[in-house]
């Protein structure tokens, strides 16, 4: 035995579950994906995890090693961390469902703990990706909604009802927003999003104010971001306005949770924040205009780990949980 220590990090998705297991230096030595099959309930789901989790302490095993201890990331916001239960996940289907401990019941001997999916994406960030190094850390993440996370002191910060870093819901248009997923109008989420891009596209498509994005729409039925952004990239006005826009407003948002938090950095991820310079231009201006002086000059950063954020962080959670000082 060589008495090395792996640990295994789980995120569970609304189509997948992408499971590794990490190591001390946050490498993922083992990757395994299956698909969530939300559908059959769950109680298959969580089958399906347990069966997942004990393939890779069985590989990490045959080197030698030991695990320590299980992560496991969960979309959205409702959650009670404390007792690891799962009180909605509105992409799963999920109401009140005690994910802790049916774990531990199928994983005996091992160590569980659970959190919320960007919670952990910004502590794998902060461990080993765009915000290695800081103990004080923001992450945002732009994709089909917009989700963030808190890091102080190198751990996350879930705040009294574990929704501390919710800056999707920050209201960034307090009259005539559009109404979101949350129930209020005007959020960060319904302005920034691709959701939110894909939607005025569409718009300036249908009323002639774009014929490429109408072009577009004309030959796929469809808008996806990836085609706003290349609209944009061939010199579409309204195409780079809307990225120019999504920018600005999301600037703003991460100034003003600068200003009260004072991260090390800010990490922008998601989808979205593949746009690159059509995004990150207007958004270090407006961070930029409306923090802090002080606050400005910590850096706004791309994440790094991709898809992989969330188990890693999973994986870094683990740790946490069995080595305090980690």
């Amino acid at each position: 035995m060589t008495g090395k220590r792996l640990w295994i990090g789980v995120d569970i998705g609304g189509t997948a579950i992408k499971a590794g297991v990490v190591d001390e230096a946050g490498h993922i030595v083992e990757k395994r994906e299956v698909p969530t099959a939300t559908h059959e309930g769950p109680d298959r789901v969580l089958e399906r995890l347990v069966e997942l989790i004990t393939q890779l302490k069985a590989v990490a095993e045959t080197s030698g090693a030991v695990v320590g201890g299980v992560g496991v990331g969960v979309p959205g916001p409702d959650l009670d961390v404390e007792r690891g239960v799962v009180i909605r996940a509105v992409n799963l289907g999920w109401k009140n469902v005690p994910l802790r401990d049916r774990l531990i019941a199928g994983l005996p001997g091992l160590p569980v703990s659970v959190n919320n999916d960007a919670n952990l994406a910004a502590l794998g960030e902060a461990w080993v990706g765009g915000g290695k190094g800081a103990q004080h850390l923001l992450l945002i993440t732009v994709g089909t909604g917009v989700g963030g996370g808190v890091i102080i002191g190198g751990r996350v910060y879930p705040g009294a009802d574990s929704l501390a870093g919710e800056i999707g819901h920050v209201t960034v248009r307090p009259e005539g927003g559009h109404r979101c997923n949350c129930g209020k109008t005007g959020c960060l989420e319904t302005e920034a999003s691709a959701t939110a891009i894909i939607r005025e596209a569409r718009e300036a498509a249908r009323s002639g104010r774009s014929p490429h994005l109408a072009g577009i729409l004309a030959r796929n039925g469809v808008l996806t971001a990836r085609d706003v952004v290349e609209a944009a990239q061939a010199g579409d006005e309204v195409a780079q306005a809307l990225f120019a826009y999504a920018g600005r407003v999301l600037g703003l948002a991460l100034a003003n949770a600068a200003n009260l938090l004072n991260p090390e950095r800010i990490v922008v991820g998601g989808g979205v924040s593949h746009a690159g310079e059509l995004l990150f231009v207007p958004l270090q201006e407006a961070y930029r205009a409306h923090a802090l002086p002080a606050v400005a000059k910590r850096p706004v950063v791309p994440a790094e780990l991709g898809n992989d954020a969330g188990l890693i962080g999973a994986a870094r959670l683990a740790m946490q949980q069995a080595s305090p000082d980690a």
